[in-house]
């Protein structure tokens, strides 16, 4: 079983989000677990106050290092051993599907720690997490978001989660690639029809136009990812020339 353990001032709201659908599905058949700690439940104080003000002055509150560290090493007792942290910060990696497919194969527990309010004391990351990771190059009120969307991420991709591998193996940024245009009934909407090789029956010509589209929507709509492809094969050169013949290329 792959467990996640978050730590988090909102349990609740986190846990019931990652209960349900596929997530909800893959728990109750034993694949996964994820489960929620209440940060302040780790306090020594009646207040159960877990920030103070920051030491060289300054807006807002830091969450102080011990109620933090109390939680976590409360996970890693539990778990027998020290478990792999990472720290939801605006100021870490950002996150991409290759570190899904990483943190589900080298690692079968993961905590993850939301901060709040400004931050996190530092002291506790030096000696706690080992690494950060953010959603991209911008900043939320809390870490919840960014933890359920890793946890969602990691968690899909444990075997037996989703029905079968190829439910994700075809997906956007699986092989550095976009995803090509999906289609459903009805054949024709607002005027707008299904393209007809999808209705062919002839799943090799099928499979190479969804490549193609791919590939067109990869250059489209990021570059920065089509400059990495390696698209050298002589199938991908047949699918480029078409793709210039038609001015997709341009």
């Amino acid at each position: 079983m792959y467990r996640i353990d978050i730590m988090t001032l909102f349990p609740d709201v986190v846990g019931d989000m990652l209960c349900e659908s596929v997530l909800g599905r893959g728990q109750e058949r034993g694949y996964i677990r994820v489960e929620c700690h209440q940060i302040r439940d780790y306090t020594v104080n009646k207040q159960k106050q877990v920030d103070d003000y920051p030491y060289g002055g300054g807006r807002g509150a830091v969450m102080q290092a011990d109620p933090l560290f109390r939680c976590w090493e409360h996970i890693c007792q539990e778990a027998g051993e020290r478990v792999h942290t990472i720290y939801m910060s605006p100021a870490g990696k950002t996150f991409t599907q290759s570190d899904a497919r990483r943190l589900k194969d080298d690692y079968q527990r993961l905590i993850l720690v939301c901060g709040h309010y400004e931050g996190i004391d530092e002291r506790f990351i030096e000696e706690c997490v080992d690494e950060e990771i953010s959603l991209g190059d911008f900043v939320m009120t809390g870490g919840e978001i960014p933890a359920m969307a890793v946890a969602d991420a990691v968690c899909r991709l444990v075997p037996g989660v989703l029905s079968d591998p190829s439910c994700y193996e075809n997906e956007s940024h699986w092989n550095g690639m976009l995803e090509a245009p999906q289609y459903s009934r009805p054949e024709v909407w607002h005027g707008r029809a299904v393209p007809p090789i999808l209705l062919s029956g002839n799943h090799a010509k099928v499979d190479q136009w969804r490549r193609k589209q791919s590939i067109l929507r990869t250059r489209q709509r990021r570059p920065d990812l089509y400059d990495k492809l390696d698209l050298s094969s002589k199938e991908d050169q047949t699918l480029l020339k078409e793709l210039e013949e038609e001015g997709g290329l341009r």
